[in-house]
């Protein structure tokens, strides 16, 4: 929205990409529920846990300079992309499930992690993709694809609460909004297809994955250091 696009705002760019990302998270949530990605018990914990730290967060990012803002989540972002290369500690869990059998146990790392990785998305006023799925694989060992798709429930909600925080004062410049909900109608049918690719490829995702987020993030710390 900064960069690229050219709001000059980074609070309306902020509000702006909490409507885009909700809506393209919305619409990609329907493929990933159609190929049975989705651990819903564990995304819908994670997800209402988020919401009220997504909040908070949107409240005390509206104070916050916008340029400190943005130096503050690229950083944040390689980071994540460092932590999510380190070599799991154990399997994966395909068959990880929240019930009353499991809940003691996944309960509280769900609840508590979602309200961070909430707190977090809200102050950036991102859908927190990128936190969220670390978020959930750690909770619960979930395969990554699973994570993937379930983290499109919170990334969703996120997106929407902070959306209709920063709205509410303003910040939200609705046509360029519109214009990337339907690019984003189109991105999320090609990106589904590239998921189920490397579903089995648990490494190989993790890597771009993370080589993703570090770029961005790389990318948006540069920029913010030449600008000052």
């Amino acid at each position: 929205m900064v960069y690229a696009v050219g709001v000059s705002s980074p609070h309306v760019a902020i509000g702006t990409a909490a409507v885009a990302v909700a809506a393209s998270a919305a619409i990609s949530l329907v493929g990933h529920a159609r190929d049975h990605n989705i651990k819903w018990p564990c995304a819908t914990a994670f997800a209402l846990a988020g919401i009220a730290g997504s909040a908070l967060g949107a409240q005390v990012g509206k104070a916050v300079d916008g340029a400190k803002l943005l130096a503050g989540f690229g950083t944040l972002m390689i980071a994540i992309a460092a932590l999510m290369l380190r070599p799991r500690r154990g399997g994966d869990d395909p068959g990880v499930r929240l019930d009353r059998a499991s809940a003691l146990r996944l309960l509280p790392p769900l609840a508590g992690i979602g309200f961070a990785v909430g707190l977090l998305s809200g102050f950036f006023g991102i859908g927190g993709g990128f936190l969220i799925v670390p978020g959930l694989v750690s909770a619960t060992s979930m395969p990554l694809i699973n994570a993937i798709g379930s983290s499109l429930v919170s990334v969703a909600a996120f997106g929407m609460t902070t959306a209709v925080s920063y709205a509410a004062s303003g910040l939200v410049d609705w046509p360029v909004a519109g214009l990337f909900v339907l690019g984003a109608t189109v991105g999320s049918r090609l990106g589904l297809r590239l998921a189920g690719r490397f579903a089995r490829r648990t490494r190989a995702l993790s890597l771009v994955f993370s080589a993703v987020v570090a770029l961005v993030g790389v990318y948006i710390v540069a920029r913010g250091l030449i600008r000052h």
